[in-house]
């Protein structure tokens, strides 16, 4: 202790004074202040902007209408597209059509995270694995997937099988690859270091890789459900069967066989609102809370 205090009283005034300042900034660096965004600035940052926008659209619109740029029957008002609304929701068959296709997409997304997370690990921790449909992989998720409408209905018929063949083979490539992508940007060190403490095979890929990879997998995870709605969508329009139900997408091409356009812009306006609302509701929460958690966002 003597020695110590001795090699203390050695260092300087002034010195001392710096490194103090010095550990005490480091320490400041270190903690992550997380504050509470006052609920007026959510208001003004995140919902006003958008309101606006919607607002200056349907504007837009009203004044193309006004102008006649077009025929009638080709740019309806928004007007006739709220009439169109109105009229489904007194019929009571708006939330039957939504539940209809937001069902079969989330069951179908589901399935297609329980395939393409294992198969996302497997090709990027097996180098034989991913040399060998590593490439076939990128492919299929370059493949629109209305081409797999035809061969999946002359394979199951016009059901929901059907659907949801399509539907994965849509999503899986598109979480697999993002997995891929996010394990290959893991630090080597954590590897080395989850190895050193025993974490190897599935207690490494599960208490190492899948956490240092998370933003990866969210990524292709939110890619995923796009390309899961998309398929969707693709397979409703083209395989219409009074056994399917309907669906928005079948809405979307009866509106096309009556001629109905208010029909069309309702049922287009009804698929873009689901996927903004899985977005904000689902996606957008969980990136928030791994930025959180990582120290990469301030304010919440």
């Amino acid at each position: 202790m003597a020695g110590t205090e001795t090699k203390s009283a050695a260092v300087p005034a002034d010195k001392r004074d710096d490194l103090a300042g010095l550990e005490a900034g480091l320490d400041a660096l270190d903690a992550v202040q997380v504050t509470r965004t006052p609920v007026r600035e959510v208001l003004l940052r995140k919902v006003l902007p958008p309101v606006v926008a919607v607002a200056l659209v349907l504007a837009v619109w009203q004044v193309l209408v006004s102008a006649q740029v077009t025929d009638a029957y080709k740019l309806p008002p928004p007007a006739d597209v709220w009439a169109s609304l109105e009229r489904m929701w007194l019929e009571g068959t708006l939330l039957e059509v939504l539940w209809t296709s937001v069902s079969r997409a989330l069951l179908g997304f589901l399935m297609a995270l329980a395939i393409g997370t294992p198969l996302g690990l497997l090709v990027a921790r097996v180098r034989v694995v991913r040399a060998a449909i590593g490439p076939i992989l990128s492919g299929l998720q370059s493949l629109p997937s209305v081409a797999w409408v035809p061969p999946a209905v002359l394979w199951l018929g016009l059901n929901d099988s059907m659907m949801f063949a399509v539907i994965l083979l849509g999503a899986v490539p598109s979480i697999a690859n993002g997995l891929v992508a996010g394990i290959d940007q893991v630090p080597p060190l954590f590897l080395r270091a989850g190895r050193t403490l025993g974490a190897t095979g599935l207690r490494g890929a599960r208490f190492v890789v899948m956490p240092a990879a998370l933003p990866g997998y969210l990524a292709g995870l939110k890619q995923g459900w796009a390309f899961s709605w998309r398929s969707l969508m693709a397979a409703e329009i083209i395989a219409s069967s009074p056994d399917l139900g309907l669906g928005l997408g079948q809405l979307l091409e009866n509106g096309r066989n009556n001629i109905d356009m208010p029909g069309i812009f309702l049922a287009i306006i009804l698929i873009l609102v689901v996927g903004v609302a899985i977005d904000l509701l689902v996606f957008s929460p969980l990136e928030r809370a791994v930025l959180r958690s990582r120290g990469l966002l301030v304010k919440s």
